[in-house]
This record gives structure tokens, C-alpha cells and sequence, in this order.
């Protein structure tokens, strides 16, 4: 017995030895483990630009309502150059644009991604947005993407997790939504959609975007839901001719720009903000594209006065 307190005495120093290594080297260990997290967020984030075949297909699918009358599928596809505007360590900004018969260029949505982002710009409806304040605890390692129409006017916005597993990359989260494009001008039956969307980056076949929408009439404080839609946009590389996007988005990169600064303003000093679709007669989509076509007339101070002016013909006062 006269030898086991040393032996014990040894062990016990050497397991307090480790502990201490181990308590110092793990913040360490954990730092470095969420930096190799966020780079691979980014890599599947920038993964997204290119020259595609973009492919969208949606389907209404089940309704608990008996008299609902089920729409028609949606098929259309187009080519779309899709370029990183913006590459910072917490900022990721994507453009999108669609390509017409290989010259003609529409300026289409654009997708900005924040790391560990607290403030969202919610859709209520009936084109209506409010600011929502999230707790850091809430959006610990997750991106916000921030989603914009043809005119940076605001889309939707939802904050989720990146994940890189069994050789994949995908992120996926869920917010309300005005209608999408293909129907906003044809319906009026509805007046939200709630959007549950899966981001997956794949080695093979580039990208897709998909979707399990519900369709929501809110109405005095109440939602009543007619019906949900299957979504798949499908982004596929190939040898496609964009040289018509990059083209148009080197002469018209600037303005576009300024119209991104405007808005960050308007954004930053309202906490909620609801448009008028049309000001005589006119949406604010085609006044800040009649812009865009005057721009080499005037200097960038005249022009970011003249989309200020416009935005805020919009602008329903509270």
C-alpha cells in the first residue's frame, strides 16, 4: 500500500494536466471548427453563380376545401447568368438575369445572403412589409436570404442553417411571401403565399430551388388556406451563350447600384413599409427601368435623386 498514493498522485496529475490542455485548446478547436463551417456555407453560396438552363415547374397539389378549383401547372424555362455582385466575409450578394432569345436581357431577382443576420423585413400582405428583430441566440450560424423583385423592392426574407452532410449542401427555410410573378396579375384569390424553400447545390447538375408553398387569403386577423403547390426550380450548367448578360449588366451595373444605395435607405429609416402597385397608371418596376434608359443623360447624384423621387411616389404614407 506504501506505493499506491505516488501511483494515484501521478495518475490524478496527469488527468489534471490533460484537462487544463484540453480546456485551453478546445476554443481553439471550436473557432476553427466554425470558421471551416462558414467557409464551406460560402463556397455552396457562390456555387450558385454561373450561366444556366433554369427550368420551373409548379403544381397545385391538395386543398381541404371541396369547391376549390385547382389551377393549372406551371412550365416555363429560360437561360440565366446569375453574378456575385458582393463577396464579403458576412455578405454574399447573387444577380440574376434572363436571357431572351440570346440578346434580349431582363433584369430579374436578386438574392442577398447575411451571416448571423437579427433584422428581416417580414411580408404581412397586400404589399405590406414589417422590420422583425431577432434574438443573436435565435440566428446563431445561420445566413438570411434576403430576396428582391426586378426593381430591388422587397420580396421575402428567411434566415435558416447551411448543411454539409453525407456530401451534400443544402439550406432550407420557411416565411410568408407576396404571389410570384406568374400569378400576381391573374389571381386575387389569395393574398400570401408561405414559402417553405430547399436551397441544394449538387456536383453534377448545378442547383435547384424547391418549394412547399400554401396559397393564404389573410383577412382581419385570420388565415384561411386554399390550397398547397409543389415548386422545383431546377438551375443546370452548359455550354449556353450569356454573353449577352454580362454584356448588358457591365453598361448598367452602376445605376442599378444606386438603386441598391436608395434603397438601403429607405430600408434602414422605415420599420414598415407598404407600396402602391401603380402611380398614374404606371408601376414602380417600369419607372426605375424608364431610368435606367435616361441614365447617361445625368450624373449619379441627378440619377439617385430621380429614383429616390420614384420609390417614394410609392410609399403609402402610415
Amino acid at each position: 500500500m506504501s506505493f499506491a498514493a505516488p501511483k494515484n498522485k501521478v495518475v490524478a496529475m496527469r488527468f489534471l494536466f490533460s484537462f487544463i490542455m484540453f480546456s485551453c485548446l478546445m476554443p481553439f478547436v471550436t473557432n476553427a471548427q466554425t470558421a471551416t463551417k462558414i467557409q464551406q456555407d460560402r463556397e455552396a453560396i457562390l456555387r450558385m453563380a454561373g450561366c444556366y438552363k433554369v427550368s420551373f415547374n409548379f403544381a397545385e397539389t391538395f386543398s381541404t376545401d371541396t369547391s376549390y378549383k385547382y389551377h393549372d401547372r406551371y412550365h416555363s424555362w429560360g437561360i440565366e447568368y446569375v453574378f456575385v455582385i458582393e463577396d464579403s466575409e458576412k455578405k454574399i450578394s447573387l444577380q440574376h438575369l434572363l436571357i431572351v432569345n440570346d440578346s434580349t436581357i431582363v433584369k430579374h431577382w436578386r438574392q442577398d445572403w447575411l451571416f448571423e443576420n437579427t433584422t428581416l423585413l417580414a411580408y404581412y400582405k397586400d404589399n405590406e412589409w414589417r422590420k422583425k428583430t431577432l434574438k443573436p441566440s435565435q440566428v446563431k450560424g445561420q445566413w438570411t436570404q434576403k430576396v428582391f423583385q426586378v426593381d430591388d423592392s422587397p420580396r421575402y426574407e428567411a434566415s435558416g442553417t447551411w448543411n454539409h452532410v453525407d456530401g451534400r449542401h443544402f439550406w432550407e427555410a420557411e416565411c410568408d411571401a407576396p404571389l410570384p410573378r406568374r400569378e400576381f396579375t391573374k389571381r386575387s384569390d389569395y393574398n400570401v403565399m408561405h414559402r417553405k424553400s430547399r436551397i441544394e447545390i449538387t456536383d453534377a447538375n448545378g442547383w435547384f430551388l424547391e418549394q412547399d408553398n400554401q396559397k393564404i387569403l389573410r383577412s382581419n386577423g385570420f388565415d384561411k388556406l386554399l390550397c398547397n403547390e409543389k415548386g422545383m426550380e431546377s438551375f443546370t450548367p452548359g455550354s449556353y451563350n450569356c454573353q449577352a448578360a454580362i454584356d448588358w449588366w457591365s453598361k448598367n451595373n452602376a445605376y442599378w447600384k444606386l438603386v441598391r444605395t436608395v434603397w438601403s435607405e429607405v430600408f434602414n429609416t422605415n420599420t414598415a413599409l407598404k407600396f402602391e402597385k401603380k402611380v398614374a397608371d404606371s408601376t414602380l418596376w417600369q419607372q426605375l427601368f424608364k431610368l435606367e434608359k435616361e441614365q447617361a443623360k445625368t450624373s449619379a447624384d441627378e440619377q439617385k435623386q430621380s429614383i429616390r423621387t420614384a420609390i417614394e411616389a410609392y410609399l403609402k404614407k402610415s
